[in-house]
């Protein structure tokens, strides 16, 4: 009979983990804080991002992964099937799969927000059509 192994919990700084930037991301940088390659999680990709004024993602589609972003700071505009939405703190946006989305930093500060996704295996980034900013 297989042995069941107790699952580890994670508990550290935000800084003790390095800024990524993400296939499709322009001046747009990401913390993996809770993601399957550096945690005991399957379920989970939690991240913080950061983007800089004029960074932005390109407009995309997850065919599985749902994301909620939480805004902590900055101002910029979420692109959700062809429609502009502005974003300011404590805004938070849902992104079920299958549905178009682009983030933009139009602001004059970076834009700093939370990322939950899950699954977390469909969070490449998969252009849909030819928008980029």
């Amino acid at each position: 009979m297989a042995e069941h192994v107790k699952a580890k919990a994670k508990i550290m700084r935000v800084e003790e983990v390095f800024w990524e930037q993400p296939p499709g991301h322009y001046d747009a940088l990401s913390k993996l804080l809770v993601y399957p390659k550096n945690s005991d999680t399957r379920y989970f990709d939690f991240r913080l991002s950061s983007y800089q004024p004029k960074g932005y993602t390109e407009v995309h589609v997850h065919e599985v992964t749902e994301h909620v972003y939480y805004i902590l700071q900055g101002r910029g505009i979420v692109e959700i099937d062809g429609e502009k939405h502005l974003l300011e703190p404590h805004m938070f946006v849902h992104i079920p799969p299958g549905v178009r989305h682009g983030i933009f930093n139009t602001g004059l500060e970076d834009l700093i927000f939370i990322v939950a996704g899950s699954p977390p295996g469909d969070t490449e980034v998969k252009p849909a059509g030819d928008r980029k900013a």
